[in-house]
């Protein structure tokens, strides 16, 4: 607990004694009044205060105003012989309990938050003269070399050029393993370095590193709000006036009649109970509350896993998702292509792999690259000339005399090559020598470990359809979709093909339903922009991503897509039980309020005990179900 809930505890505990001990006291008259104002005014002091501002300020009917006038009015009441102190007192005792509660689950909820916050560095370390010297990140441009040493965090976005160390990942991912780096390996801000010292060249400047988009993201998420928090603020500006003059004619017009037309007599302090009775009844508090807590603590709660949810208007559409959409590599595969195997060789294979891998040795393409890796040697380039690369389709060069032409089947059609089809799923690169064709070699990009589980699991939490797009051959992505158990794929798809296609799928699909995409890649980010929802795929993803998409989860592990959801549909769950709940408690409190049968503890009961109720059913959303 902090100062101020400390300081409200010690109040409610004083107030509760005196009232109770007051009880057992045979007072009455001015006295009696006196000693039961020492409690009224320890609980309820800032709740006057509040309501005496609110009504100087314009703002005069809220939860304050209501707490005031009813109380002030049960004192009146008891003043005249017709009613108990206690009552009074009980309403503000409860009340103030009710506020206590509030503000621990928004504390809980922000605790969750401020973890992420501490993500910011401080400092970044860069030598000077020989010794280190501590700037601001804001300081440091792009190619600087900054020093991170034990337990410090990772100030900016960079490419490690000395030492090796293990990261703490945890406060971007969720996840507690840690990661180990060493030289050439890409690192992101906000990760602890846990041992040895690492040198950094900046690859980004401190606003652009990863550290500074996630607080950016978090800060502004609550900024964006949901139908349903819209609804109920609306709610609250209509209802509160209405209940308010409700109250007024309950307790002016039935005096009113039974004198004037049924010759009663007019039982003002009755009907002033019952219309003060339907007002503490009334407060829209566990609606007002309780709604903004359960997407504050949803997203509080996704961030605690690793899922950066920008918005609560996000959260609330994630939750009506049918349709997700997918793209192949990065996101349901590693991303990184490898040399899978090498077929129908009419030389050694390792003679084969070494043509391959000097004839594409000036390529960037990250197919050559794997194929260079495979070869693993030294490239000599005095041993290559007459390089020409064909967009599209390959390249031709001369390597120790030999004319190599590398690619894929439309390179050898163009020079009249035949070539061997392959039963294994994946990339061929074809290989001719001299113009006679000596073999393929398969490149293929690895399924993620978590792929097949996270379809499963899609499936399991109740998504109708699962649609894979790519820019691969139709074989590779045919076999893709049959190892992950994808309803739906679609081939050869450049990026403006895949905005096509996810324009084609929400024609079709029913009105309600939603559509997610999930991708990593800057190519992805136009299609992230046109779905329902855009979800990025990992930290590492492009920038033009990570911007355009409304969720991003902070590693690339495909079941979080599923665990989003999963948070998303237990935190709409929970609004809809607090709405239902609380107007449902309300509305017959309401009718017991207004006929007589209903007292003023029962409508403690109506405004306080809900509102606990719907604030500690609010505080589960924080907690995520493990998968």
């Amino acid at each position: 607990m902090n100062k101020k809930q400390k300081k409200m505890l010690y109040r409610i505990i004083i107030a509760a004694v005196l009232m109770i001990l007051l009880l057992f006291m045979p007072v009455n008259g001015i006295i009696r009044f006196l000693l039961y104002m020492i409690p009224y005014f320890v609980i309820g002091y800032d709740v006057l205060k509040k309501a005496i501002l609110g009504i100087f300020n314009g703002q005069v009917f809220d939860e304050n105003f209501l707490m005031a006038i009813a109380t002030v009015g049960a004192i009146i009441i008891a003043v005249t012989g017709n009613g108990d102190y206690t009552e009074a007192i009980a309403v503000l005792l409860f009340y103030q309990i009710g506020e206590l509660f509030q503000s621990y689950a928004v504390g809980k909820s922000r605790k969750n938050i401020s973890e992420l916050m501490d993500i910011r560095p401080d400092y970044a370390n860069i030598e000077v003269d020989g010794s280190l010297s501590q700037v601001d990140p804001d300081e440091i441009s792009i190619g600087t070399i900054i020093t991170v040493l034990p337990g410090e965090k990772v100030p900016i976005d960079g490419v490690i050029v000395e030492g090796k160390s293990t990261l703490n990942t945890a406060a971007l991912t969720g996840e507690s393993m840690p990661r180990d780096v060493s030289k050439d390996d890409e690192v992101i801000s906000g990760c602890i370095n846990l041992n040895g010292v690492l040198k950094i060249k900046t690859t980004k400047e401190f606003g652009e590193s990863t550290v500074s988009k996630i607080l950016d993201l978090v800060e502004n998420a609550s900024s964006r709000k949901s139908k349903s928090e819209a609804f109920i603020s609306k709610f609250a500006k209509v209802y509160t006036p209405f209940v308010c003059y409700s109250a007024l004619v309950l307790a002016l017009l039935p005096p009113i009649v039974r004198t004037l037309f049924l010759d009663l007599s007019p039982n003002w302090s009755d009907w002033i109970y019952r219309a003060l009775t339907f007002l503490v009844i009334s407060c829209p508090c566990a609606l007002v509350i309780s709604i903004p807590l359960s997407f504050f603590a949803g997203i509080g709660g996704a961030g605690k896993a690793g899922i950066l949810i920008k918005g609560s208007n996000y959260l609330e559409t994630l939750s009506m998702v049918d349709y997700v959409v997918m793209d192949k590599t990065g996101t349901l595969t590693e991303g990184v292509f490898k040399v899978d195997s090498i077929h129908h060789n009419t030389i050694p294979e390792d003679k084969l792999l070494e043509y391959a891998a000097l004839a594409e040795s000036s390529s960037s393409h990250p197919i050559s690259k794997s194929i260079i890796n495979a070869y693993n040697k030294p490239i000599d380039r005095n041993r290559i000339t007459n390089i020409e690369e064909i967009s599209g389709h390959g390249v031709i060069a001369t390597v120790d005399g030999v004319n190599v032409t590398i690619g894929n089947d439309k390179l050898m059609d163009k020079y009249n090559i035949s070539y061997e089809k392959c039963h294994k799923s994946g990339t061929l690169i074809h290989i001719a020598l001299d113009g006679k064709y000596a073999g393929h070699i398969v490149i293929s990009d690895a399924i993620k470990s978590n792929s097949k589980n996270a379809m499963n699991e899609l499936k399991r939490i109740g998504i109708k359809k699962t649609i894979m797009l790519t820019g691969d051959c139709e074989d590779v992505a045919c076999d893709v979709s049959k190892k992950l158990g994808i309803d739906e794929y679609h081939s050869e798809l450049l990026p403006s093909g895949k905005v096509d296609m996810v324009e084609q799928i929400i024609a079709k699909k029913p009105k309600q339903s939603k559509l997610a995409f999930v991708g990593d890649g800057i190519n992805d980010a136009p299609v992230l922009s046109r779905s329902d929802i855009g979800i990025a795929m990992g930290a590492m993803g492009s920038d033009a991503a990570i911007e355009a998409a409304d969720i991003v989860l902070m590693d690339d592990d495909p079941l979080k897509i599923a665990k989003a959801i999963k948070i998303s549909k237990k935190c709409i769950g929970i609004v809809r039980q607090n709405i239902a709940f609380a107007i449902g408690v309300k509305a017959i409190c309401l009718i017991l309020g207004a006929i007589g049968i209903a007292n003023m503890w029962l409508a403690i009961f109506a405004d306080v005990g809900v509102m606990v109720i719907a604030v500690l059913n609010a505080i589960r959303a924080l907690f995520v179900d493990k998968l």
